[in-house]
């Protein structure tokens, strides 16, 4: 097979013209060519009035050889690259002790789903609910403003990304192509195929449910055992012959202990008492930038226009997303955060008394708002407190700042962009009516945020504005609070993929530090499997540079 990439073709282009465009780039006649599959799609909008549809496309000729030599200058041709999956080894026939893996989000779905298809029958212990039980509790947040602390947008099955757009694209650097055995999977389990060639893939919650349900069942028809409502409240950590500390097990909060010499923590970003437990327990782990803000709504067909031009509307194209930053005067840096078209901004606290907003689309997108978080960038230096979880007081004390200014019931604080670039509180809201269930009430955020980002803030709205005319709309809606766009701590690991000071404790995913939205929590569970499967092994890991660097994205 070769991989012919850059073929580009208008918009509204018949059927057989991507067929013809091929055999015109490699002059080759109709016979010679045997085969044809899209490996991407995308397209280029820079041109809103004359957008071209762009392809990479893998392709099965008579003669592969002659015709390499012949397109020996065309640097789009090349061999296509072997990207199949294969595992690091198999269990034993009779396996001993079995893996436990702590969460059941995407990082521990992957890292589960891994450890059972090569054997290894792990024990998944997740502190929330199966996901359908799931969606009704977070239903009673939203509609009856009711919290469960043990079942909501943060914990349960499927994680913090199964409320959520769905986004399946990273920028990590991925040489092994360890995304495409993620798509892959959720494409088993019900995904929609063309998951695995849309430049920006999403699949939303309702098809995300039934996703989960799929690869829980794979898991256990493979030996795996996933247990609801069992929180770890404690890790049980002994010393070997060497000195060196090595985790034994967990305890649970009913009193039950499970013995494991390989724990995978795939915490979410939100298990702040398992954080404080760890910390508690000598696990090494160092506070990390994240950052915080507010959710912004626009018209889904402001964003469309701006972007797409003439095109809007197109169902090749579908709701128009954006990506935008800007570096404030104050030395702050503002970016939009998991922007979800034809979207809406929801509920997504874990804990009494605070509210949290964050933005979920379903695979349809047609929500009449556009949503975002537009968020700044803080360090360490800006937590109240200098302690590896300052982060988490840090967020704390804004999400119960936004559940005053709500009125005190999860209801959030809003206000008009007008009014906030003006400084003055809303009273009233105008053409954009705020998606946030189960309610807002107006105010002045000027008081949910520290000076820096409200300054930051302002300064970039009409900044975006320059770069989407309207961005800045007096009617636009901001929705306080955006505090968890990412873990505020890392639990720090060594190149081994196991803790620094505790052996046989696998920190993955989101929640530990390495990964910022589902596709990348996936992969991290994949490469955290592999390494308790060469533990159990006894295999040489090889060569296993340091984590490269990620972009958030849900």
């Amino acid at each position: 097979m070769l991989r012919l990439t850059e073929l580009k073709l208008p918009l509204d282009h018949p059927p057989d013209a991507l067929r013809a465009a091929i055999l015109a780039r490699l002059a080759i006649r109709d016979d010679d060519l045997l085969g044809v599959s899209i490996f991407k799609r995308s397209y280029d909008a820079r041109k809103k009035h004359a957008l071209l549809m762009v392809y990479a496309v893998d392709v099965e000729v008579r003669d592969e050889p002659a015709l390499l030599k012949k397109c020996r200058n065309d640097a789009q041709l090349k061999p296509t690259p072997d990207m199949a999956y294969r595992f690091v080894g198999q269990a034993p026939v009779s396996p001993g002790e079995r893996p436990l893996v702590v969460g059941f989000g995407p990082c521990g779905i992957f890292a589960a789903l891994l450890l059972a298809q090569m054997g290894f029958k792990p024990i998944v212990l997740e502190r929330g609910k199966a996901v359908r039980e799931r969606t009704k509790d977070t239903w009673g947040l939203w509609r009856k403003h009711v919290l469960d602390p043990e079942s909501n947008v943060q914990f349960g099955e499927g994680g913090a990304g199964t409320f959520s757009d769905g986004k399946l694209y990273s920028q990590i650097k991925d040489p092994r192509h360890l995304g495409r055995k993620v798509l892959t999977e959720f494409v088993k389990a019900g995904a929609p195929e063309e998951i695995l060639y849309v430049s920006k893939p999403h699949i939303g919650t309702f098809r995300l449910v039934g996703m989960v349900e799929a690869m829980r069942r794979e898991i256990e028809a493979l030996g795996g055992e996933i247990r609801f409502q069992q929180r770890v409240t404690d890790v049980l950590i002994e010393d070997d012959a060497t000195g060196n500390r090595h985790i034994a097990g967990v305890q649970l909060a009913s009193g039950e202990t499970l013995a494991s010499r390989h724990v995978v923590l795939a915490l979410g970003h939100s298990a702040r008492d398992t954080f404080e437990m760890l910390h508690t327990r000598g696990v090494f782990m160092e506070a990390k930038p994240f950052s915080i803000g507010f959710r912004i709504e626009h018209p889904q067909s402001l964003i469309d226009k701006s972007r797409l031009g003439p095109n809007a509307g197109n169902p090749l194209l579908g709701a128009a997303d954006y990506k935008l930053v800007h570096h404030a005067k104050n030395g702050r840096a503002v970016y939009s955060f998991c922007m979800c078209p034809g979207g809406t901004v929801v509920a997504a606290t874990s804990e009494a008394g605070r509210v949290v907003t964050n933005g979920m689309s379903q695979y349809s997108r047609n929500e009449r708002n556009a949503n975002a978080g537009i968020v700044v960038g803080i360090t360490p230096a800006d937590f109240p407190e200098a302690s590896v979880l300052g982060g988490i007081e840090l967020q704390r004390q804004l999400e119960s700042r936004a559940f005053e200014l709500g009125g005190g019931n999860y209801d959030a604080p809003a206000q008009r962009v007008g009014d906030f670039l003006a400084g003055r509180a809303s009273t009233q809201l105008g053409s954009v009516e705020p998606s946030y269930q189960p309610g807002v009430r107006l105010t002045d955020l000027a008081a949910a945020l520290p000076d820096y980002a409200i300054d930051a803030i302002r300064e970039a709205l009409p900044a975006f504005d320059k770069q989407i005319k309207g961005y800045a709309m007096d009617d636009a809606v901001l929705t306080g609070v955006e505090t968890r766009t990412s873990s505020p701590l890392r639990i720090t690991r060594g190149d081994d993929f196991q803790s620094l000071n505790v052996k046989g404790l696998y920190p993955a995913g989101e929640g530990a530090g390495y990964a910022g939205g589902i596709l990348s929590a996936g992969v991290d569970g994949i490469k955290v499997a592999e390494a308790v499967a060469r533990d159990v092994l006894g295999l040489e890991a090889g060569e296993s540079p340091r984590e490269p660097g990620f972009n958030l994205i849900y």
